[in-house]
């Protein structure tokens, strides 16, 4: 049985009634284990916590250069926005440069996340469309690679020129052989890594400068990137967001779904990586936001991370029952 370590707890009035598990790492810029809980070595999908991997062959092949893309775009290729107005404006912008539609997004609908754009969808009986899909950044990075290669239009292909590079790019700064890959929510190939191979990747881009070598300019490039702009990362209310406006530059903070997160604290030249074995997103929020605050890049005083460390759980009268906080003993 994979052992697992514990890390958040949901209470209810004096009563522990939930517990959740999970396995995270802490990895320098070398790639060393500074501190790990759990088995490290379990093969996970790091699902979308890895965009900024996934966006690296449109940075070293020279792509994102030859089109002139901006900081935002960069942003948006490590993206799982919402939908939003900010977002949807730029992919279509984006998109537009490329002379092509959303019919060339492989990504599929969505309904916006966004609930002001959810609601204006709505009102004017507008349908799902692949502008808001939240993987439509990170598409639009693949479609500009693909024109960058001139390789054919399905670039989610695993043996596809784009995909391909993917898993170079991911296998080198993961250290390891990927030993599968799963078919991701918006069409694309996952590939499989251990924890401790996701917190190596994280450690890389880390310790990323901007004088280092193409794959390091790459990975310091769109780090800061995501930390420059974490609206068009994820968008308002969202723990990405939030979170990485609390670190203030400090950690570059990317969330994957079934409970996976990924941090990179470039000052420390650290790198971090969990997941909750359970995929609960309410324990891995609590859980990344306690491993930050353990290294100081969060303040636990700061209402931003509060919301994600120490919630509160109102029932529908708004009667606070409980609480969700990190397990005892963890990160410690």
């Amino acid at each position: 049985m994979v052992e697992m370590h514990p890390m958040v707890e949901v209470w209810r009035g004096p009563i522990l009634e939930s517990r959740h598990a999970g396995f995270a790492v802490i990895c320098n810029a070398r790639g060393e284990v500074i501190e790990g809980w759990g088995d490290i070595d379990t093969v996970i999908l790091p699902r979308s916590s890895v965009k900024m991997i996934q966006a690296l062959p449109l940075v070293t092949s020279g792509a994102a250069d030859a089109k002139g893309l901006t900081e935002h775009q960069l942003a948006l290729s490590c993206a799982s926005h919402q939908g939003a107005v900010i977002h949807t404006d730029r992919v279509a912008a984006w998109l537009k440069d490329l002379g092509l539609t959303q019919d060339d997004l492989i990504c599929g609908p969505q309904e916006p996340w966004d609930i002001p754009t959810r609601n204006a969808q709505i009102k004017a009986d507008a349908g799902k469309c692949r502008i808001h899909n939240n993987c439509s950044g990170k598409h639009c990075g693949f479609l500009t690679l693909t024109q960058h290669l001139g390789a054919g239009p399905d670039y989610v292909d695993p043996d596809h020129p784009v995909q391909k590079a993917v898993l170079d790019a991911f296998e080198t700064v993961t250290g390891e052989t990927s030993p599968g890959f799963g078919i991701d929510g918006c069409s694309a190939p996952n590939f499989a890594t251990s924890v401790r191979g996701l917190g190596r990747a994280m450690g890389y881009f880390a310790g990323a400068r901007e004088d280092g070598n193409t794959m390091e300019r790459a990975a310091f490039r769109l780090a800061k990137a995501m930390r420059t702009h974490p609206d068009l990362v994820a968008g308002e209310g969202r723990a990405c967001t939030e979170l990485m406006r609390a670190a203030r530059g400090k950690a570059t903070i990317k969330t994957g779904a079934e409970g996976v997160f990924t941090a990179i604290l470039s000052e420390q030249g650290l790198g971090v990586a969990l997941k909750i074995g359970d995929g609960a997103t309410r324990a891995s929020e609590c859980a990344i936001a306690a491993i930050l605050v353990k290294l100081g890049a969060l303040d636990a005083n700061d209402p931003l991370v509060k919301k994600r460390l120490n919630p509160d759980v109102p029932n529908f009268a708004g009667i606070n029952t409980g609480e969700i906080k990190p397990a005892t003993g963890f990160p410690d």
